[in-house]
């Protein structure tokens, strides 16, 4: 997995795989991109800052430190 973040449009992407897109469905603010095998392979999170500083709250801070690295105090 790679992750790419653009501070400017406060958007998270992780790439899953190389394969090509084929559609792509927007879940609120986290838009997958699927493969003609119905696969994500492109995810895009919308408001970045916001969904991580939620997503921190509420996992455990074992699980923060295996997701990004260590833990998060927001």
């Amino acid at each position: 997995m790679k992750y790419n973040y653009d501070p400017e449009g406060d958007i998270l992407a992780v790439t899953v795989s190389d394969k090509p897109f084929d559609y792509a469905t927007e879940l609120g603010d986290i838009i997958v991109h699927f493969d003609k095998d119905d696969k994500p392979v492109y995810i895009e999170i919308l408001h970045a800052g916001k969904f991580l500083s939620k997503a921190t709250t509420v996992l455990p801070k074992s699980s923060q430190k295996a997701i990004f690295g260590h833990s998060h105090s927001l």
